[in-house]
């Protein structure tokens, strides 16, 4: 039997992340060939993390990153929220959204949960690609990105506007920036109404029409009344969850929508919002 140095097995550790005495089994059971070892520790690793994947992975976090005309919102979960403050973790996280980026990939496949899987078999815990969404803008368009706290919430918003130049203007920069804030605050369900599905819209109404029929301060009222406080209910929900009705974060008393008409018309343009995600951990 070949005789196994401590500098091998601290090698092998710092390239694998498994134990001291696994490394020196590893080395010893191929005879020092550093490759073999290398290759038995991670198939045990990747057997370790297989036998862990049914293991809840609710912490997390969420990673933006955005080159060019191309943003990548990245969820990568991991058991405990210890293991997403590995700077190991981080590093991985921004890999796969830069990997995602250069491929141009649109959903998950082999090449990416194998990133996930090498680091999960060094650590030790069930890590995982989540989810992953890749958006692109046109030449009249620009991307932003906003995340959250410690990675809690990740936000890519697209906006364009019907100006060359409209971009380099601060105030424009600055309304994508809080556009982004807004939706990581407020997480509207849709852009607008014409997003969202009928069958939603109609769900909401039978809610709002059966909490009324359980209310006795509405009994005996006439039959055009309730359908005008049915109305006026759902049209107040429909405006709380679609973005261009909300209330700007940071003036409440205008709309979203009045925010980029206003920062428009300053900015000699006209600005639409033509797509944004949003991501939380977890969710």
């Amino acid at each position: 039997m070949a005789e196994i140095s401590a500098a091998q097995v601290k090698q092998l550790r710092e390239k694998t992340g498994a134990g001291p005495l696994e490394c020196k089994k590893a080395l010893a059971d191929c005879g020092g060939d550093f490759e073999k070892a290398e290759k038995i520790l991670k198939e045990k690793g990747l057997a370790a993390v297989e036998s862990r994947s049914g293991r809840a992975a609710n912490e997390g976090k969420i990673f933006a990153l955005i080159k060019g005309a191309k943003a990548a919102l990245v969820e990568l979960s991991s058991e405990t929220d210890f293991v997403a403050r590995n700077p190991e973790f981080i590093a991985l996280g921004n890999a796969i959204a830069e990997r995602i980026l250069e491929e141009g990939y649109t959903e998950p496949n082999e090449a990416l949960h194998s990133m996930a899987a090498g680091l999960a078999a060094r650590i030790r815990e069930n890590i995982a690609l989540k989810r992953f969404c890749l958006i692109t803008a046109d030449t009249n368009e620009y991307l932003t990105k906003y995340i959250h706290g410690d990675g809690a919430i990740g936000v890519v918003v697209k906006l364009a506007a019907d100006r060359e130049g409209a971009f380099q203007k601060e105030a424009v920069v600055s309304l994508a920036f809080n556009l982004a804030l807004h939706i990581a605050a407020f997480n509207p369900r849709a852009l607008e109404r014409a997003g969202l599905d009928s069958a939603f819209i109609q769900e909401q109404e039978e809610v709002f029409k059966k909490q009324m029929e359980g209310d006795e301060k509405l009994a005996g009222k006439p039959e055009k009344v309730i359908q005008g406080i049915l109305k006026g209910k759902l049209q107040k929900y429909l405006a709380d969850i679609c973005l261009l009705e909300q209330g700007y974060v940071k003036d409440e008393k205008i709309t979203v929508a009045q925010a980029l008409a206003d920062c428009g018309k300053q900015a000699g343009t006209v600005l639409r919002v033509t797509g944004y995600a949003y991501f939380k951990v977890g969710g």
